[in-house]
């Protein structure tokens, strides 16, 4: 079984990951464009502002000509003006952008997440994996939709500054952009270590709201053990962590602004000194002096806007690096592939040969070959831990064994679609999971075939099989609203949902892993009837411990040691449990 554990560290190159997000903008193009060109509007108005003031003070100011002062602070209000709307515009543009990327990432996690095998979601708690899809998502979007546009903007206005700067007074700009070249190194250096600090402050808010949804599920079962102190000091160890990475996060994200800010500080000096030397020696005026420094806080005023966006940069990488290893992923379990098909006569089911391990190495099943014939009951008992319910989910194909293979009618299971195989085998668990909606929504679930089905075909159809009687416990009927946890339902109820579900599907092979554990004897009784509406030449494979469960069976396999063996009857696998107690 491969391993899906996502706690695990991943670094996508920078180029890498952006090809990659693009993807997600797509058909953005035209918008895009849109949001670029208002983007160098902006940013020429911007630059244009330094040149009108120093030729408003070269011209109008030192001369003292009061009308053309006028007349130039009029334009510049008219150019602030329309410096607003073009910021105004770009935000709205690049935030559309951003809520559809969003849109689309998350659809493409979440049909991965779906894609994916039993083992995939055994191996990451469901907090963990909420945070991917909802809080990094959301930092991805951020970054596109508030970020990058002024960080493609500032670094145009930082190049346009530059050249300017530079073609004014070589020697003067050179020497301003001298403690430029230091910012650099220094981001250089430090940024590995940010993003790798990012990295675990994230990691450690995934296992945060992992601890949580864990803790809220289970609240009950905390509630009757009379556990809350346990959860308390675990929730409290959990956040303690989180608090101590999200400081340290916080921390090194805001070294870039005090020393980007330092540095650009020294250009001013080092501009002002030298400016004013030059205006001495009868080289500059005042008001080129003023135009000049204004365009230098044009080119350091970006990189201090840089520095906020840097941090929030390696964030984002930091929180796709956690969604590219969902999206990454590949399912083991691929349907429709080449499988062997093997005689079957009068079986349903093959294990051919059959190992299957998880990834802890541990083996489950070593070599096994079983057949299960049409129309038989087969009980499965064992010890806790034998390998029962693996059997069921390899019989499923929620796994697939590691050698060996399975055959479903002759067919190897590889061979047949997720839609067939559904339609084919059932499953029922011991705890029913219901979804939010009606209980017609709940019974058609995943029924390709009801699709589009009146209240009063399914009322007759469900009639016809005989479960009218039982819908007496549902006063409200079809229509009644259903919680995904059930409320106001009890476990005898919810169970009868499961198992009507998994019944009129009519499947050739249905599972039962203690699906009767947990019921009174009243409520097994009604099930069981429910179980002799099926046709008769369906399988029946039952995993559970109550001996009036398992007396009924045709076969009776006891699977504990990574083997599977025919137990005879009642009393021989009686036997063999109890000879496995007395040697463990």
């Amino acid at each position: 079984m491969p391993d899906y554990n996502l706690i695990r560290e991943h670094k996508s190159s920078t180029g890498e990951a952006f090809r990659k997000m693009l993807v997600f903008m797509k058909g953005e193009k035209r918008n895009l464009i849109i949001a670029f060109v208002v983007m160098l509007l902006n940013s020429g108005i911007a630059l244009l502002i330094p040149y009108l003031i120093g030729y408003t003070i070269d011209h109008y100011i030192v001369t003292k000509i009061y009308s053309g002062l006028l007349k130039y602070c009029v334009i510049l209000l008219l150019i602030y003006i329309a410096s607003s709307y073009t910021e105004y515009l770009q935000t709205i543009l690049m935030g559309s952008i951003g809520q559809r990327m969003l849109f689309n990432l998350r659809n493409a996690i979440f049909n991965k997440i779906q894609s994916l095998p039993v083992a995939f979601f055994n191996q990451n708690k469901a907090g963990d994996l909420i945070s991917r899809v909802n809080s990094d998502t959301q930092t991805v979007n951020q970054f596109f939709s508030q970020y990058l546009m002024q960080f493609v903007d500032s670094i145009f206005m930082m190049a346009v500054a530059a050249g300017i700067m530079l073609s004014i007074q070589p020697n003067l700009g050179g020497a301003g952009l001298l403690p430029a070249v230091a910012i650099l190194i220094f981001a250089r250096i430090i940024n590995p270590w940010v993003r790798k600090k990012n990295a675990i402050s994230l990691k450690q808010y995934g296992l945060l709201s992992g601890e949580i949804q864990e803790g809220l599920s289970n609240f009950t079962t905390i509630l009757a053990f009379g556990r809350r102190d346990f959860m308390r000091s675990r929730f409290e160890k959990v956040n303690k962590e989180n608090y101590k990475t999200s400081v340290i996060s916080g921390l090194v994200n805001n070294l870039y602004a005090p020393v980007f800010t330092f540095f650009s500080n020294i250009a001013q000096l080092i501009l002002l000194a030298y400016g004013i030397y030059l205006i001495t020696q009868g080289n500059f005026t005042v008001g080129l002096l003023i135009s000049y420094i204004a365009y230098a806080q044009s080119f350091y005023r970006p990189l201090r806007q840089i520095a906020t966006l840097w941090a929030s940069f390696q964030t984002t990488m930091a929180a796709w690096d956690r969604i590219s290893i969902i999206l990454n992923l590949e399912s083991d379990l691929e349907y429709g592939k080449d499988g062997q098909n093997v005689p079957n006569g009068k079986s349903l089911l093959q294990f051919k040969d059959v190992t299957f391990s998880y990834p802890n190495g541990k083996i489950v099943l070593d070599k096994i070959n079983i057949e299960l014939e049409k129309g038989k009951t087969y009980a499965f008992v064992g010890p806790t831990g034998g390998g029962k319910t693996t059997t069921a989910s390899l019989i499923a194909r929620l796994y697939d064994p590691n050698e060996g293979s399975i055959h479903l009618n002759g067919i190897s299971l590889k061979k047949y679609s997720a839609a067939e195989l559904s339609k084919e085998i059932g499953f029922i668990l011991q705890e029913p999971f219901l979804f939010n909606g009606t209980l017609k929504d709940n019974i058609i679930y995943g029924n390709s075939e009801f699709k589009g089905i009146s209240d009063n075909e399914l009322l007759e159809l469900l009639k016809k099989n005989g479960f009218d009687t039982l819908f007496q416990k549902f006063d409200k009927g079809l229509q009644m609203k259903i919680s995904p946890d059930g409320d106001g339902l009890s476990l005898g109820e919810k169970q009868i949902i499961a198992f009507i579900r998994a019944v009129i599907r009519k499947p050739k092979l249905l599972i039962l892993d203690e699906a009767t554990a947990n019921i009174d004897t009243v409520t097994e009784k009604q099930l069981q009837e429910i179980l002799d509406t099926l046709p008769p030449e369906t399988t029946k494979v039952i995993i559970a411990h109550r001996l009036n469960t398992i007396a009924d069976a045709d076969e009776i396999l006891f699977v504990n040691a990574n083997k599977i063996e025919n137990a005879g009857n009642m009393e021989h696998a009686m036997q063999l449990l109890m000879e496995h107690r007395r040697t463990s």
